[in-house]
């Protein structure tokens, strides 16, 4: 499913980029030679029974999904027929050839509000705002977070609170905020009366290359009871008695409030040399009981945790939500823009060295979300290609050479200057570009075998 899954998404997502390059290169008189989807030797050709006036379109599908291209007449690339000078690319004036360099980009962000539009009108199950147990010592914790505690509503003042219908939707609302102030509106678990906190402003440094505006506050993600899964052989917790559907309640007479503390304690036991065995309070069918456990210590990383051989925790709790028309295409155009000028944001980190070059991911990671979000329903999948759409329109801005945002860039300086660049500067920016592109190819290709595990 995984690779079927990535491949129709490549299919969409470089169909509808190249075909706005195609649109507008055709309504502003372009000639079009060539449109295909890959790169390499053409496994399909055929070519329109209707074509539009001047044009003689051949339509490709070729060997190497990984890009397309629309191949149009230019004199700087071959000899034109007299005929068809007026149909070449370069002989365009500059608005002409900067709309159509700026269609692929813009089919791809118009494309991503479409996809949103269509899973907000869908509808789906999405993740409860109720959270776990904030990191100890943490912002949240200090403005009186506790775990269970369902959000309903959040702003950045106390006058200014809107909805957050899923768990989802509240981390990205806080990863939005950066270091400013959070007002939530909160409603313990168990009682009926909501109020509100306050979550200070962040400290300088707090965000970093590894830690985030959700995480630099300490939220740790989506609440659920302490509730153990599959048991594996031959692991402490077998070994001490624990069996699946045993929910912890206290280890060494400390409370245990949630799945995200249970982890964070077992985990914990492996800082020490050698892990003490724990007196463990467990329920089970009804019954109160007690095991003695002792974790074993594992490497994880440049650290050491503990580990008992189970799994925690059960699903979270999921709440439907559905949008009408107006409403879903709103908060489609709204949430296309955040993803864009969160995407923006977080290059200008990489830039600048804020943020880790080890987020930059590559098609090996694009292709195992590909299939993650397609078994998890139509829903989660529309939201993945609306997601890759915009970092492909985004990412095709950027103003490297032999990129649409390089083109933009020449055009720039000749609406600045006059003039294009000069044939020889020409070259030697497309050869850097080309350069800084391979080396991004190959530093995320080598962060997705390390990510997958598939290096050390």
């Amino acid at each position: 499913m995984t690779l079927w899954a990535f491949l129709l998404a490549l299919g969409v997502l470089i169909t509808v980029h190249e075909w706005g390059h195609y649109r507008v290169a055709v309504a502003c008189g372009v000639k079009v030679l060539t449109f295909s989807i890959g790169f390499g030797k053409p496994l399909l050709r055929w070519k329109s029974r209707q074509p539009h006036a001047g044009q003689d379109t051949e339509f490709c599908i070729s060997l190497i999904p990984l890009g397309g291209y629309v191949k149009m007449l230019d004199e700087n690339e071959s000899e034109v027929a007299p005929q068809d000078v007026a149909m070449a690319f370069n002989r365009q004036p500059l608005w002409a050839r900067t709309a159509i360099v700026s269609a692929g980009p813009l089919a791809n962000l118009l494309l991503a509000v479409c996809l949103y539009a269509a899973t907000f009108w869908l509808g789906q199950f999405e993740t409860q705002a109720t959270l776990a147990a904030p990191m100890t010592g943490s912002v949240a914790e200090s403005a009186g977070l506790r775990s269970g505690d369902t959000v309903l509503r959040a702003g950045d003042s106390a006058d200014a609170l809107q909805e957050m219908a899923s768990l989802d939707a509240l981390r990205w609302w806080v990863l939005q905020q950066e270091m400013a102030s959070v007002y939530l509106e909160v409603q313990p678990q168990g009682k009926q009366t909501p109020h509100l906190l306050r979550l200070p402003e962040l400290p300088t440094g707090t965000i970093s290359k590894d830690s985030n505006a959700w995480q630099a506050r300490g939220f740790t993600g989506a609440w659920s009871r302490a509730v153990l899964g599959a048991v594996q052989t031959g692991l402490p917790a077998q070994a001490a008695g624990l069996q699946r559907g045993d929910e912890v309640l206290r280890i060494d007479g400390r409370v245990v409030s949630d799945a995200v503390a249970l982890r964070a304690m077992v985990r914990a036991s492996g800082q020490h040399q050698s892990p003490a065995s724990q007196i463990w309070d467990v329920s089970r069918d009804g019954r109160q009981l007690q095991f003695e456990v002792k974790p074993e210590q594992v490497a994880e990383g440049d650290q050491s945790i503990g580990r008992i051989g189970a799994q925690v925790g059960e699903p979270p709790l999921k709440v439907w939500i559905q949008y009408g028309a107006f409403d879903g295409l709103y908060k489609a155009c709204n949430k296309t823009w955040e993803v864009i000028v969160m995407t923006f944001d977080m290059l200008g980190r990489l830039l600048t060295g804020q943020a880790s070059l080890d987020n930059l991911s590559g098609p090996l990671t694009m292709a195992d979300y590909a299939g993650r979000s397609a078994s998890m329903g139509v829903g989660a999948y529309l939201s993945y290609l609306a997601l890759v759409s915009v970092s492909l329109g985004v990412f095709n801005l950027l103003p490297l050479p032999v990129l649409d945002g390089g083109h933009l860039l020449y055009y720039l300086y000749e609406a600045c200057t006059g003039h294009p660049p000069s044939p020889q500067w020409l070259d030697a920016m497309q050869r850097g570009g080309l350069v800084v592109l391979v080396t991004l190819m190959v530093f995320s290709l080598f962060n997705d075998l390390v990510r997958l595990g598939w290096l050390p």
